[in-house]
This record gives C-alpha cells, sequence and structure tokens, in this order.
C-alpha cells in the first residue's frame, strides 16, 4: 500500500469510529495518518466575512479534539489534518486519489450516513480510486484478535479478484489473522452452457470441484507471498450477497471487489459490494478492480 491512510471526519459517532479504526490500522501498517474534513460555509441574510471565519474556526476545533484524541492514544503515529472547503463526494473522491486507503463511517442496517448519505455514498465508493472502508459507530478494538478473519469474496477471473485478494492478504499479515476466501456459485440456466464451458466442468468432475479449483487457482499466488498467512478455501452454493454475510459473523474485516457501473443519475456500486455494505456485522472494505 503507497500513501497514507485517510480518514474522513465529520462529527459524527461513525466518522469518529472510522477515525479510530484508521490510526489502528496506520500504527499497524507503519503508515502515516491524515485526517481529512470537507466543510461548506452555511451562510444567512445577514452573513459577513466574521461569520464564515466563526464557522471554519468552530469546524476546525472539533476536527482538532479528535484528531487529539487519537493522537494522544497513539503516541508514534503521524497524523496530519486537512479541512477543505466543498462538497462531500469531490472532497472526498480528491483526497482517496492521493490515498492508499480511505476510511468513512457507515450506519449500516438501512441508510449510510455522516459523508455517506444517499448517493454521496455510493457516489464516493464508485468513484475512490483506493479502497474504502466502512466502518461504524459499535466497532471496537476488540474485534481485532486472534481467531476472528479477514474474509474476502473471490469470483470470476483470477485478476478479476486479484485487487481484493491482495489487499486481504497485506491485511491479514499485518494483523497475523487467517484470510477466509469464499467463493459463492449459483446453477447457471442451460442456455448459458457452452461446448467450451461443458468440458471444463466435465473435466473437472462438475460444477462444484470447478469452483473449488478455480478458488484454489486465484489463491496459488497469494499463498506463495503470504506463507504464514493461514488460508481458509470456502466454496459454497448460493448467492456471493448471501455466502458472504453468513460467515461474517466470524470476520474482523470483510472485503469485496468493486466494478462500479454507470447509470443515467451516476455512478453505482454493484449488488454484492451494496449488500453487505448495509448489513456485514464488521468493518467492510471495498476494493476497485483493476
Amino acid at each position: 500500500m503507497t500513501g497514507p491512510i485517510t480518514a474522513g471526519v465529520d462529527g459524527t459517532d461513525e466518522s469518529l469510529a472510522a477515525l479510530a479504526w484508521a490510526a489502528r490500522e496506520a500504527v499497524r501498517r507503519d503508515l502515516g495518518l491524515r485526517v481529512v474534513h470537507a466543510w461548506q460555509f452555511q451562510p444567512n441574510a445577514a452573513a459577513d466575512v466574521a461569520d464564515r471565519e466563526a464557522q471554519e474556526r468552530w469546524v476546525g476545533d472539533s476536527v482538532r479534539q479528535a484528531v487529539a484524541a487519537v493522537a494522544e492514544r497513539h503516541p508514534g503515529l503521524t497524523v496530519t489534518t486537512e479541512m477543505r472547503e466543498g462538497g462531500p463526494v469531490g472532497t472526498l473522491v480528491a483526497a482517496a486519489a492521493e490515498a492508499g486507503l480511505l476510511v468513512l463511517g457507515s450506519r449500516g442496517h438501512g441508510p449510510v450516513v455522516g459523508f455517506l448519505l444517499g448517493s454521496v455514498g455510493q457516489q464516493v465508493i464508485a468513484e475512490a480510486a483506493c479502497p474504502v472502508v466502512l466502518v461504524r459507530a459499535g466497532d471496537r478494538p476488540s474485534s481485532e484478535v486472534a481467531g476472528h478473519e479477514i474474509v474476502v469474496g473471490e469470483q470470476g477471473e483470477p485478476e478479476d479478484s486479484a485487487p481484493a485478494l491482495r489487499f486481504a492478504f497485506e491485511t491479514a499479515a499485518a494483523r497475523g489473522a487467517a484470510v477466509r476466501a469464499v467463493r459463492a456459485w449459483t446453477l447457471p440456466p442451460v442456455f448459458a452452457y457452452s461446448p467450451g464451458s461443458l468440458k471444463l466442468l466435465d473435466d473437472a468432475g462438475g460444477l462444484e470441484p470447478y469452483e473449488k479449483r478455480a478458488l484454489a487457482e486465484a489463491l496459488e499466488p497469494w499463498r506463495e507471498r503470504f506463507p504464514d498467512v493461514p488460508v481458509v478455501e470456502h466454496v459454497e452454493m448460493g448467492s456471493a450477497g448471501q455466502v458472504l454475510l453468513s460467515v461474517s459473523g466470524r470476520a474482523q474485516l470483510m472485503v469485496v471487489g468493486r466494478r462500479a457501473h454507470r447509470t443515467a443519475v451516476g455512478a453505482r456500486i454493484g449488488s454484492v459490494a451494496h449488500g453487505v455494505l448495509h448489513h456485514a456485522d464488521c468493518p467492510v472494505a471495498v476494493v476497485p478492480h483493476a
């Protein structure tokens, strides 16, 4: 990972939990922590220069208090703070372009709030150039313990899932955790079979052995690169989102890939990432495809 770990802070409990998570991760990876706050002047009919300065000072004070608390918990951590005037989407997407990892607060189990209000959050995740981690207000350091795994979704061809697998293995190595690599599969419609695919399935001995082989092949280069990271290969029939959520209770972090979709109303993330972000019981990392 290159570039600092960047946390978006807006004063909500969710963003403060994200800040604490980002600080712990920066310490583990021996990286700097950058704290970014987007603010917009809220004028009224009688607003003047003094009002603008007062608002900026008030916002700055609240951010500095949060940063001071983190710096006190991690005295060796290098922390920088940036207040950027502008909308949250543009500010965070620009910050992600300069970061190795962007960390934001999430309410989960429903609409995402704070920096991630409605379509704003989906646009940030869909457009960010680096992985984005979503953290809930209830997140605690105690969840990052031995026995809790880094769960990562693997699907498609090896090159499709390589960025997510790399992030999962790097995180597991930094934490001394195991990786649970999950590949979900479903029965395709008959018309989806081709003579070539039928031969591959026949050679593999059926659908499930084929999926197991595909997962093993995708994991092979990462096992070689991170030989000390224990790996659990998890192949299960079902939708990817449902299978990932079924094992989220044992995860300290869940990692999913991201292929953004462009629509008339802006960028949207895929259904698997969307479902996991809303319902997983742990922080979720969304990693863009290469």
